[in-house]
């Protein structure tokens, strides 16, 4: 979906079984995702998961955390090979496969299709 909250403040109870809130350590992004966690659990539309996204460092994550207290929130680390591939229009996995930024990304979709099952 685009970003921002229009899609999720159309959507109807029981369309989807996870929204994915991608927060990036930006005041901004966060207040954003802030808002996509309350109007998720507010129209009850999904399961809400936090992507905490492009985290360099333990400071980044932590405004993450105090943004969004008490949300499940998955680690996606800043990842230059995710970059790289961006500008080469290639899909990072083909690019990079072992990536530490491709690696987090392929764990949240093998947790996806485990609780779909």
């Amino acid at each position: 979906m685009e970003a921002g909250l229009g899609t999720l403040s159309r959507m109807a109870e029981g369309h989807v079984d996870y929204v994915l809130v991608i927060a990036e350590p930006t005041w901004k992004a966060l207040e954003v995702a802030r808002r996509a966690v309350a109007l998720a659990r507010e129209r009850s539309v999904g399961q809400v998961l936090v992507l905490a996204n492009r985290i360099r460092d333990t400071q980044n994550l932590e405004m993450v955390r105090t943004a969004l207290p008490g949300e499940e929130i998955i680690v996606v680390p800043e990842d230059v090979a995710i970059e790289e591939a961006d500008r080469e229009a290639v899909a990072p996995i083909d690019a990079a496969p072992d990536s530490p930024g491709v690696q987090a990304l392929a764990a949240v979709v093998r947790r996806l299709l485990q609780r779909i099952d």
